[in-house]
């Protein structure tokens, strides 16, 4: 395994070509050739920008339905087309669908269901990647216990996915597996060489199945799909051993695991999260990308999105999404966007955050300028002071500041030194005259390029919290946020004795999960999950952290499930 591993790096992996595919369009043919006569990497790159049709056929249950998204039309495809997306990929999850040894037969309605799906796609001209999903923690992870069984219906399953899509569009791809892992084994090496059977065997079956499959590109996974060094490397001695110059790699990128969910107070977009990405994007070029097989980075966004899009604040969002996009551009690697249904209407095709949304596409092809912040906060009761956000252009110049349809006047409104823009106080005055908590007024920042950067100007004052009474099954506590919002929040034992609640190491804890302002009902929540780490008959003391700067301190008491929470 070591030796493949060093012979690689003195290679470059063979690109191929694709050869031209006749045919009439859809599941068994082409449309404008695409995929005929090009090589391995031109057709991943004409696959950039792709979507996840997620929680659909990957969902556990009945049918497609089952986690709650709609049936599939062609429609919603036609309108994924329409927003730019040039590829999809459709996770399924086969082996709740499969009958009983030896044949594991796929269930036929099943299975032409996900064809009809993946021909509507084709017909609307996107490349399309289909996988098998959940079965990797389902079934696929107890192959270190049960290695035959599990190889066999593996096997059986490709078989018949490889024979059902034989005929079909070179414009379809298949990926081996999504996210593997071995439950029990023991350790690293029996991971990388379940790992490299299991991409080995899905190789020989495709490839064996003839038809267009012969030189279909064929996406093979990482351990985990992770892009440390070690899982590249195993995937890197796995493609040379194959030595197909129709594969391609694939990882998944969620970002920096405490900026992604929020936790230990990595709430910004900074230096740290910055590096985490080009260190990936970097490892996963010069293993891949440069020496010839293309990567597809088949899934990407934040952690935090599984339970809100607000988990992470929204310029600091903006900023994550705009630099993974054009970094990604410049190492060559198609990155596919998961949603599970919260980003795009499936029915009202309309975009939940429109700002992510141009943010993702202009990053497809442009740089965009951004700021330090999108949020300018004037308190409420005073004389507000000059504000000073400190610009990235990212290779663009600051062409207007506007209010609305309204120009800013250098000099008059605003003054730009370098990269540092400072509006001034008069103009904060003049824009939050209706004194109204929350947002008073929108400053548009528009750059030479790309699309221009809102800031949002708040009046605010300090958040008050009352006391309340609970037990370690939630409590509420009833919150007057005044305009501000709620960025993190500290829980230690008032005795000196450590951090309180999940994830002991860190005095902030992880947003959503064990804490979740409602700003709407004017609460903030601590879940049971908060109270079952935290000791009984202690007392904790909360810092509540808001983007104003402003901080609260509350005061919880736990005797048995009893809790109380004291304001100040």
């Amino acid at each position: 395994m070591a030796a493949l591993v060093v012979l690689l790096g003195l290679m470059v992996m063979p690109s191929g070509a694709l050869a031209a595919d006749a045919g009439t369009t859809g599941a068994t043919g082409e449309r404008g050739g695409q995929g005929g006569g090009r090589s391995a990497q031109d057709v991943v790159d004409a696959m950039q920008p792709g979507w996840n049709l997620g929680n659909t056929f990957d969902a556990i249950g009945a049918d497609e339905t089952a986690w709650g998204n709609p049936r599939v039309t062609r429609e919603l495809l036609r309108n994924i087309r329409a927003q730019g997306f040039r590829s999809i990929r459709i996770p399924v999850t086969w082996g709740q669908h499969q009958g009983p040894a030896p044949d594991y037969t796929i269930d036929p309605a099943t299975l032409e269901r996900v064809r009809e799906v993946v021909g509507w796609a084709l017909d609307e001209g996107l490349y399309v990647l289909i996988n098998m999903h959940h079965d990797s923690w389902q079934w696929v992870s107890g192959m270190p216990a049960r290695h035959d069984e599990v190889l066999d219906r593996y096997t059986a399953a490709w078989t018949q996915i490889a024979g059902a899509f034989r005929d079909s569009s070179r414009r379809l791809l298949f990926e081996s597996i999504n996210e593997p892992f071995f439950d029990g084994s023991s350790g690293d090496a029996q991971n990388a060489a379940l790992m490299h059977e299991l991409n080995a065997a899905f190789h020989a079956v495709v490839r064996g199945s003839g038809g267009r499959n012969a030189t279909r590109l064929l996406v093979l996974p990482t351990l985990h799909t992770s892009a440390d060094q070690a899982r590249l490397d195993e995937l890197a001695a796995t493609l040379a051993e194959l030595d197909d110059p129709r594969l391609v790699a694939t990882v998944h990128f969620y970002g920096f695991w405490p900026f992604s969910v929020n936790v230990a107070g990595h709430t910004r977009f900074d230096e740290t999260t910055r590096q985490d990405l080009t260190d990936v994007f970097d490892r996963v070029h010069e293993t891949f990308t440069a020496r010839g097989v293309p990567v597809i980075i088949g899934e990407y966004g934040l952690l935090g999105f599984d339970r809100s899009t607000d988990t992470v604040q929204q310029g600091e969002k903006l900023k994550f999404f705009e630099f993974l996009g054009n970094y990604a551009r410049a190492k060559r690697l198609t990155t596919m966007l998961w949603d599970n249904g919260q980003h795009f209407g499936r029915t009202t095709f309309e975009w939940s955050d429109p700002s992510l949304y141009r943010q993702i596409r202009s990053s497809w092809r442009v740089a965009s300028g951004t700021a330090s912040s999108d949020q300018i906060f004037v308190r409420r009761g005073g004389s507000p002071s000059d504000a000073t956000l400190t610009l990235n252009p990212n290779g663009n110049r600051l062409w207007s500041v506007r209010h609305g349809h309204r120009w800013l006047v250098h000099g008059r409104d605003y003054t730009l030194d370098g990269d540092r823009l400072t509006v001034f106080a008069a103009t904060l005055e003049r824009l939050t005259a209706a004194r109204e908590y929350g947002t008073n007024a929108v400053l548009t920042l528009r750059f030479s390029r790309g699309v221009p950067w809102e800031v949002k100007v708040i009046s605010h004052d300090t958040p008050v919290v009352a006391d309340a009474a609970g037990t370690t099954g939630g409590l509420v506590i009833p919150a007057a946020f005044h305009g501000d919002r709620l960025a993190t929040m500290e829980a230690v034992y008032a005795d000196g004795s450590g951090n309180a609640g999940p994830h002991g190491w860190t005095s902030y804890k992880e947003f959503g999960a064990a804490f979740a302002p409602d700003y709407d009902a004017g609460e903030i929540t601590l879940p049971a999950a908060f109270f079952d780490e935290v000791r009984d008959g202690s007392t904790v003391l909360l810092t509540f952290h808001f983007w104003s700067g402003d901080t609260v301190e509350y005061t919880l008491t736990r005797s048995g499930t009893t809790v109380t929470g004291t304001a100040g």
